[in-house]
């Protein structure tokens, strides 16, 4: 929807919806173990878009989600005119076997059209854009034309049509320009623009809030040295980026203390505020999981255990209306996790359609002789130029906590869980980060 010359009516927004209750129930019971594949369906047949809508000017509308459908007001271009410099004439009522001679009638230029009618045997110099003549249907290249002020000869060959812009060419009035759920580009508000449309009709930012959990995890910045046991907080920061991808509003919800208590008031603090909040860490079932604890305590929760390697865990619930996700607490397992299951999540919530990043068939050029078959693993990779062409090398180190492999990867190698080696030759799919919007 958007306004100014556009079919749709004009609106002010709509009201934010909200997820079925226990809408994270797997199929069976908690903690039965669901393959990659199993979880990606769970989470796409039962997520929908929570958001309410604004109306967005088009100059701030850049990665905003459309809200409803924008069809073209009028064709575009909305006059035949010309696609370059030269001279309009009627190549219909001549035969052009041979050089002809035009007498030269006017000058039309953009914006400013030749009012008149042009007969056969005259032309009307004629200006990139400007609108054809009444009686013209073909424009002569000025480069392959002799003028001598009062005439203008034309070569031979030139067809009804030639170098002429059609009416609705571009776009025919009535035909959909943007449709619901798409992120816009800057393409797409100059389509926008071409039909008039100043604002159209967005989809809020979904608000996300992060916390990381733990009485070990301390901000980095901290002044004093750190104790024995202690860690500088990474997943903020990493989270923070990853959201910035997603054009979500990120809430820092900060530290969270291993006191149930205080982490029980958080959340629901928290849930008053956010959309969709994600965790890391203190999300698994022992007693000193204090996220889990909270949750089941305000709301509803449920453990997903997951093969896939690295992520499991995952925990997902909602307190009222505020989706919830916990994630492992080790760097690597919340970096991937989130691209595979929490980029999508938010694409959904939002507004967009569920998001299945493309994966590319490369060679490897690594050796993985055995692996345990069962679950499906996501291997750091980089991209290698060989004389072969473009391959995919393996990061050495699969260790969830290992960040230098994060920084050396420029994407995911995905291995199905029914495949029992890689060798160097063989084809493996690889994801790029750039899929996700970053790289």
């Amino acid at each position: 929807m958007a306004s100014d010359n556009h079919s749709a009516p004009q609106n002010n927004g709509l009201a934010a919806l909200r997820l079925v209750d226990d809408c994270f129930r797997p199929d069976s019971r908690d903690g039965a173990r669901l393959s990659h594949r199993q979880a990606i369906n769970l989470l796409q047949s039962r997520l929908s878009p929570i958001v309410g809508s604004e109306m967005v000017p088009l100059a701030l509308a850049t990665g905003r989600i459309a809200a409803a459908p924008v069809t073209a007001g009028h064709d575009i271009p909305g006059h035949t005119n010309s696609a370059v410099d030269g001279y309009a004439f009627a190549a219909s009522t001549i035969t052009m076997q041979r050089d002809c001679t035009f007498a030269l009638v006017g000058r039309a230029a953009a914006g400013h059209p030749w009012p008149g009618y042009v007969g056969s045997g005259d032309a009307v110099r004629i200006f990139t854009g400007a609108v054809l003549p009444t009686g013209t249907d073909a424009v002569a290249m000025q480069e392959d034309c002799t003028e001598d002020g009062a005439t203008v000869t034309i070569p031979a060959g030139l067809k009804t049509g030639a170098n002429v812009r059609r009416a609705g060419e571009d776009v025919a009035a009535g035909s959909q320009l943007i449709l619901p759920g798409h992120r816009l580009r800057p393409q797409d508000l100059a389509a926008l623009a071409s039909s008039g449309v100043s604002s159209i009709l967005c989809c809020k930012p979904l608000r996300v809030g992060i916390a990381s959990t733990g009485d070990e995890v301390v901000p980095a910045g901290h002044n004093a040295p750190l104790k024995p046991g202690q860690v500088y907080d990474v997943n903020r920061p990493l989270l923070t980026g990853l959201l910035q991808a997603t054009g979500a509003e990120v809430v820092d919800l900060g530290l969270w203390p291993d006191r149930r208590g205080e982490v029980e008031a958080r959340l629901a603090d928290a849930a008053g505020r956010c959309d969709l909040i994600l965790t890391s860490g203190g999300a698994s079932q022992g007693e000193e999981d204090h996220i889990s604890h909270a949750l089941a305590a305000r709301g509803q929760r449920h453990f997903w255990q997951i093969a896939v390697k690295p992520g499991r865990p995952l925990m997902f619930g909602q307190v009222g209306s505020t989706v919830v996700a916990g994630l492992p607490g080790n760097p690597v397992a919340v970096f991937v996790c989130f691209l595979l299951y929490v980029y999508p999540m938010i694409q959904r919530l939002g507004g967009a359609p569920w998001f299945e990043p493309r994966r590319y068939p490369m060679r490897a050029v690594f050796d993985v002789p055995k692996r345990k078959p069962g679950r499906r693993e996501f291997w750091r990779g980089t991209t290698v130029a060989t004389p072969e062409g473009l391959a995919v090398d393996k990061f050495a180190r699969d260790g969830s906590g290992l960040i230098s492999g994060l920084r050396a990867a420029d994407g995911l190698i995905d291995i199905p869980e029914d495949r029992p080696s890689v060798a160097a030759g063989e084809t493996v799919d690889f994801i790029p980060f750039s899929e996700f919007g970053f790289g």
